[in-house]
């Protein structure tokens, strides 16, 4: 079963998840919407890899690093999510409603799209 993380837990998870390693913040949106609208985690590495290049850059990723997974509000994040843990990775997350849920819940400033 995949964890759902909302943007508003996101700190605490990744911090007790961290002692196997410094987690990843992926992100799985594309590029364009990369340049609409990013975030920053104290508590972890960002990466932003599109949904569709994460097979076959599957070997890029630790699979004992924790893992949260982002996109613009859930879905594509679930099923990354579930891929990497199919494919033996130990700690993933789904960030719950996405980049959107981080506007609403941590930075109304954030652009919405």
């Amino acid at each position: 079963m995949i964890e759902q993380v909302s943007p508003r837990d996101l700190t605490s998870w990744l911090q007790a998840a961290g002692g196997a390693g410094r987690p990843l913040l992926l992100d799985v949106r594309e590029p364009r919407e990369w340049q609409l609208v990013s975030v920053q985690s104290d508590a972890a590495e960002l990466l932003q890899m599109a949904m569709h290049t994460v097979p076959p850059r599957l070997h890029e990723l630790d699979p004992q690093r924790p893992v949260a997974v982002l996109c613009h509000h859930g879905g594509r994040s679930m099923q990354v999510a579930m891929f990497l843990a199919r494919h033996g990775f130990a700690r993933v997350a789904n960030v719950a409603g996405g980049i959107d849920a981080w506007a609403l819940q941590l930075d109304p400033t954030l652009p919405r799209y």
